[in-house]
């Protein structure tokens, strides 16, 4: 499995990035505006479109977002980044498991990329989003018997995983964190692993994940 610098990714990254403004100096940020009709866009009510064929992720009001819940809405080009966050504590990926994924760090998410049918890794780097294919083979052996991943929805929501102290946290996550996630480490990332202030925010970022995360219905009783 080879990985290189996602071409697409970063640009998707920029729609997260614009909410961590705060990072980047002492500028006032500008008022956010959606990018479909142009109305300003309160923070409680900023959502996000992916726009599908160039993989990027759009600005977008509550009203415009709402246009394109349903897959094919609108000629299928947008698709509204949902808000749920779900959590699968018996996720059975295991050290030999994780090797097989071939990522280097601890942190990684993937998404379903519809139109070319195929899986997608990512996972942060001081470059960036780093991509690396995975093989369908290595999806159904390492991924494909989670819960979660029955429950992925293509293009608008990522597997998001975690390896830390001997396990590993696994958790369905609209996909535009995952870009705010690669944004803010690489804006942060010094030295060869990241640096304390990095770390900090990766401990910060899986707590509010872990807050927001429900278990699906009927995982409660797994053994």
């Amino acid at each position: 499995m080879s990985a290189s610098h996602a071409g697409a990714a970063p640009a998707a990254a920029r729609g997260g990035v614009r909410g961590l403004r705060r990072f980047a100096g002492r500028r006032a940020p500008r008022p956010e505006v959606c990018e479909l009709c142009g109305v300003a866009v309160a923070e409680d009510a900023h959502r996000h479109l992916v726009e599908v064929e160039k993989r990027s992720l759009v600005c977008a009001c509550t009203a415009c977002a709402l246009l394109f819940d349903r897959p094919g809405a609108g000629g299928g080009r947008f698709r509204s980044v949902p808000r749920r966050y779900l959590a699968d504590p018996g996720h059975p990926l295991d050290d030999g498991a994780w090797e097989l994924l071939q990522i280097p760090v601890g942190v990684a998410f993937f998404f379903r990329n519809a139109a070319l049918d195929r899986l997608v890794a990512l996972y942060p780097s001081p470059a960036g989003a780093t991509e690396s294919e995975l093989d369908p083979e290595t999806w159904q052996t390492v991924l494909g018997a989670g819960r979660l991943a029955a429950l992925l929805e293509p293009d608008v929501e990522a597997l998001l995983l975690r390896r830390t102290e001997g396990r590993t946290e696994c958790y369905l996550v609209p996909i535009d964190i995952c870009y705010e996630l690669v944004g803010r480490m690489r804006m942060l990332w010094t030295g060869f692993d990241g640096g304390a202030e990095a770390r900090a925010a990766l401990r910060t970022f899986f707590e509010e994940v872990e807050r927001r995360a429900k278990v699906p219905a009927g995982e409660e009783a797994r053994p």
